[in-house]
């Protein structure tokens, strides 16, 4: 478990750098479910998601050595935002595998944020064995787009942020790619509130995390079908499994 006290430091690592994304309260899923529901809008954050998150409390703890040999990462689009605009505050060269079939939107925006981005494969698992070739390559770090406890605490910094704006949250809803964001926002939710509920959700055309916990180790996929790009995973992380296990 990454302790409360790594979530707290995060925190402070990314405030300067990130929006105070709200909490808003959905009239329609309300009413459609009889409870009081809210939406955490990350859609406000930087770079369009929470994935900047995470990647500005792990490159904050990088060696100078790290930091200057440079960072790469494998990314369906949002992990890869987060890095080249984290590697950019921190002065960091970023270099970024991608899907062949990435939107490009996201493509273009990684390299507006001044990566160099490289394409290959058709899934993120494929991008990610490019990214570890390059590694070898290159000399680069590599920095894990959800298996990764400091990765992880800049994720969790949602759910403080969360229970700060509502203290009476009972149940917590959260999607699951390779469970960065999940194995973030409950460990430092149930750390605070240990009584809230967290609810993963996968797609069924995905559900590489689902039938890990049903087994008791990592299950690989055999195939994905999922028209959200950051939920195609094949094989979710060891630290992630063991968090979302407990």
């Amino acid at each position: 478990m990454v302790p409360l006290e790594a979530f707290l430091e995060a925190r402070e690592r990314v405030r300067p750098h990130i929006h105070r994304t709200p909490l808003l309260r959905s009239r329609l899923l309300s009413e459609q479910t009889g409870f009081e529901a809210y939406l955490k809008a990350e859609v406000f954050q930087r770079t369009g998601s929470y994935k900047i998150r995470g990647p500005l409390n792990k490159l904050a703890l990088l060696s100078s050595q790290e930091k200057a040999r440079g960072v790469i990462c494998s990314s369906a689009g949002n992990h890869a935002q987060g890095v080249a605009l984290a590697a950019r505050l921190h002065g960091i060269p970023a270099v970024v595998t991608m899907a062949e079939n990435a939107t490009p939107a996201k493509i273009a925006a990684t390299r507006a944020y001044g990566a160099e981005v490289v394409l290959h494969g058709s899934i993120w698992d494929e991008a990610d064995q490019k990214a570890r070739q390059l590694v070898a390559e290159r000399g680069l770090t590599y920095i894990h787009p959800f298996d990764d406890p400091q990765l992880i605490a800049g994720q969790g910094t949602l759910g403080l942020e969360i229970h700060d704006d509502l203290p009476d949250v009972d149940v917590v809803v959260v999607p699951i790619g390779g469970g960065g964001l999940i194995s973030g926002v409950a460990a430092a939710l149930k750390q605070l509130k240990p009584g809230v509920r967290v609810i993963g959700v996968e797609s069924s055309g995905a559900p590489a995390m689902q039938r890990s916990v049903a087994a008791g180790r990592r299950v690989t996929l055999e195939r994905v079908d999922c028209v959200i790009d950051g939920l195609r995973v094949q094989r979710v992380g060891e630290v992630t499994l063991e968090m979302v296990r407990r």
